[in-house]
């Protein structure tokens, strides 16, 4: 089988035996997951484990009158049935906010939230227990989004007194920028054609791999060691360590296999319920969620309504943005503050802007909670500018591409947060280029029987021939922040060790950086390779006895853990040469240019000064290295000023959609992509996250949404939540520029998120050409195109 088609200004790097930065060496898991012999956190196992099922609310809101666990109890095989009250220590947790109830205590707020947790000798014993818990529940009204901003009318999510956030009422955080003279009277005179537009997200699911599952050991020190798949070990930690009543240093996590996140790990989930069960019954317990149980498991996208004025001259610049946006953040905070800075920040989309005012807000309701998903508030912001710069083009008579280019930031823009871009910002090329990709054919593929149904709207359930397709091509384009921001302390640390094994140097690295799939470990080995020139890399278990790695998200890890890595092995480097000034009477100038290269010290000239192996001995070079970026600042909640964010990334896309107009189906025909990396560090694996994203970015365009109603979920399966499949997947020909960050390690910049960001708008502007709708709600549906 061929396999995937490598952008020709990647080639050169891509040389087969080049292990190090820039080459493209296979990830270690990847041949184990496609043939199922990957070992997942699901698939651990102890020898006298019990199984740990949790109770969840089958109501949106309702106050608990009571809670019955003696039927339970009484069943042979159970050890445990724990409700809030039987919680050693803090009721509660959060990833920002700590208002999210262990176990519910006299209420529950959405549809799914934990009641109690049962532990038993066999998974069928612990359902059957949970089957018996007696709840009575008074059930109340669901307070949903429209709702939620009038809570004197429609009552409070949670109530004034126990409310924790930072707003008031239901608000969990709001974001305000003032940029400019905002949309005054005068600015409005001066735009001389103002578009106005309102839009819809609906709730995405990050549907990963493999469902929420660990397994909890009771330690001989009192303690605790948990085996997870998570994508932030040190922060489970964290908000486990006050619930279980037990100190840091006697709850040890270690990372167990991961099947994806995409953000629905952030937040933790049965980490504490395991976790209590072992330290109450002193054996240990696995929970395994099933895939239903997992929709209730997480956070997901957070919905969302915008409304957009974007004002213009005549000619096609922009004078100013309006935008009120309100997320349904759903019962509990999560990190929806964070969502609504990006909100905020990212809304205007990769342009230039003299005048904004953008009004950001997340309100707590009875729906699912929502958090962190693949470009964590960026997303939703990108279908709405997006759309409207496609409004306003067709107001103005401009080519959709040309009025982008036209107000394409670029490096020394200032952004609407008053933080200038000092970095390349190649809006405008990506856009050319995309531009500029050769078509696909236009005629659909003929067999000896008539058109080939397998490339038309339906497929091979043979809907048409291709009497009612009509073809369309749309543009998008996003921006995106990379790693922690707003004065985050954000820091990864990584530890490197060299030393002789058998007779040849071996490097170790050890960090707590979750591997979740972005392929992690195998730019560690890489950048080791490059910076101490030894073949042979160790990558040790991700876990909690090294310090905090942040979290797999935001773009961030390569940039983060890769930069802690990197010092670190220079930290050994610096170590070494240091060690053989000392011992071999090695001159300053003589060590100041000297490198490692296949195992031997060698200096400018590349001549062999001394061979690794001798100057190590039986003498290991240990360094530990906390990596930092450059300091952010907190936005000003009222002006939304502050240099937010400490890098950003671009991709651009374009669509070519086919719609069968009569029938409502859609075919994406092709998705082109063109994206600023900064340096590709493994090319094979970049083209892996762009179209990992792309394919994300299609899902909410024309096929995924949680669909809740009155607060209750109705389609928690892969049977009903529609993903894309292979058959689903167009080709996707990408273009990678690698202009350098001068601020980040190699110049790099986070590659996963931005192409989930304008995929989706693309694909919306493929199908309104295509049909000439309106369309201002993802995921586009068969009846909004047919309006039946």
């Amino acid at each position: 089988m061929a396999g995937p088609t490598m952008p020709k200004n990647l080639l050169d790097v891509c040389a087969p035996g080049r292990d190090g930065i820039g080459a493209s060496p296979l990830r270690p898991d990847g041949i184990l997951k496609v043939r199922g012999d990957f070992a997942y956190a699901s698939d651990l196992w102890h020898e006298d484990m019990l199984w740990g099922t949790t109770l969840r609310s089958p109501h949106a809101r309702a106050r608990i009158r009571s809670v019955d666990v003696s039927a339970a109890l009484a069943l042979p095989g159970v050890y445990a049935v724990l409700t809030h009250e039987d919680i050693p220590g803090s009721k509660f947790y959060g990833l920002e906010i700590a208002d999210q109830p262990v176990l519910a205590i006299d209420e529950v707020r959405f549809h799914g939230e934990p009641v109690a947790i049962v532990a038993a000798d066999h998974p069928e014993t612990a359902r059957r227990a949970v089957d018996r818990i007696v709840v009575d529940y008074d059930v109340l009204p669901a307070i949903g989004p429209a709702q939620a901003l009038d809570p004197e009318r429609y009552g409070y999510v949670h109530a004034p007194a126990d409310y924790k956030a930072h707003a008031s009422g239901n608000v969990v955080h709001s974001q305000h920028i003032r940029h400019g003279d905002g949309d005054s009277a005068q600015v409005r005179a001066r735009a001389e054609v103002i578009v106005r537009g309102e839009y819809e997200v609906g709730m995405q699911d990050q549907a990963f791999l493999g469902p929420e599952s660990g397994l909890a050991v009771p330690a001989e020190d009192g303690g605790i060691d948990l085996y997870i798949a998570t994508q932030w070990l040190h922060v489970d930690r964290q908000q486990m360590c006050p619930v279980l009543g037990l100190p840091p240093e006697k709850v040890r996590l270690t990372l167990a296999g991961v099947g994806g996140a995409f953000g629905g790990r952030e937040d933790i989930s049965m980490q504490v319920h395991a976790c209590l069960l072992a330290q109450y019954t002193g054996k240990p317990v696995k929970i395994v969620y099933n895939r239903e149980e997992s929709f209730f498991g997480h956070v997901h996208r957070h919905p969302a309504t915008m409304v957009f004025e974007h004002g213009a001259t005549r000619d096609g610049r922009l004078v100013f943005v309006r935008a009120e946006i309100v997320l349904d953040g759903g019962a509990y905070a999560s990190s929806s503050p964070a969502v609504v800075g990006n909100a905020a920040s990212l809304g205007i989309g990769p342009y230039v802007v003299p005048n904004a005012l953008i009004d950001a807000t997340a309100v707590y309701t009875n729906n699912p909670p929502c958090g962190a998903m693949r470009g964590f508030g960026a997303v939703q912001m990108c279908f709405g500018y997006e759309s409207q710069m496609d409004r306003l083009a067709a107001e103005l008579g401009l080519d959709p591409v040309e009025l982008r280019r036209l107000n394409a930031m670029e490096q020394g823009s200032v952004l609407p947060t008053g933080q200038v871009v000092d970095a390349p910002a190649p809006v405008a090329e990506l856009l050319r280029r995309v531009e500029a990709m050769p078509l696909p054919a236009a005629e659909h593929r003929h067999t000896g029987d008539g058109v080939d149904v397998r490339e038309l709207p339906g497929g091979v359930s043979n809907s048409t021939h291709g009497e009612g397709v009509v073809r369309g091509i749309g543009y998008g384009v996003g921006i995106k922040n990379v790693g922690f921001s707003e004065g985050f302390d954000d820091y990864s640390t990584a530890r490197v060790r060299l030393e002789v094994v058998g007779g040849a140097p071996v490097a170790l690295v050890h960090t707590a950086m979750a591997e979740v799939g972005q392929g992690g470990v195998t730019v560690h080995a890489q950048i080791v390779r490059t910076e101490l020139g030894v073949d042979l890399v160790t990558i040790a278990p991700a876990d909690t006895r090294v310090g905090s790695a942040g979290s797999t998200s935001a773009s961030r890890q390569t940039y983060m853990t890769g930069g802690a890595v990197k010092s670190a092995a220079e930290a050994v480097r610096g170590a070494v040469f240091e060690r053989g000034r000392l011992r071999r009477g090695w001159p300053p100038d003589l060590v100041a240019g000297l490198r490692l290269v296949g195992g031997k010290v060698v200096d400018r000239a590349d001549a062999v000064v001394a061979d690794l192996v001798d100057l190590l001995g039986d003498e290991p070079v240990d360094e530990t290295v906390e990596f930092r970026h450059r300091p952010t600042q907190a936005f000003d909640r009222t002006t939304g000023q502050g240099f937010g964010h400490v890098q950003y990334t671009f991709c651009a896309h374009r669509a070519v959609v086919d719609v069968d107009v009569e029938l409502g189906l859609v075919k994406v025909v092709e998705l082109a992509a063109a994206q600023d990396v900064g340096k590709a560090m493994n090319p094979l694996a970049v083209l892996g996250q762009i179209h990992g994203g792309t394919t994300q970015g299609l899902g909410l365009a024309v096929m995924e949404e949680i669909v809740v109603t009155e607060g209750r979920v109705g389609n928690p399966s892969f049977t009903d939540y529609l993903i894309p499949t292979i058959l689903d997947t167009p080709p996707m020909p990408v273009d990678v520029l690698e202009l350098a960050d001068p601020h980040a390690p190699y110049g790099l910049r986070g590659a996963g998120e931005a192409p989930t960001l304008s995929a989706t708008p693309a694909i919306v502007a493929a199908i309104r050409a295509a049909t000439g709708l309106a369309l201002n709600r993802v995921p586009i549906r068969p009846e909004h195109l047919t309006g039946t």
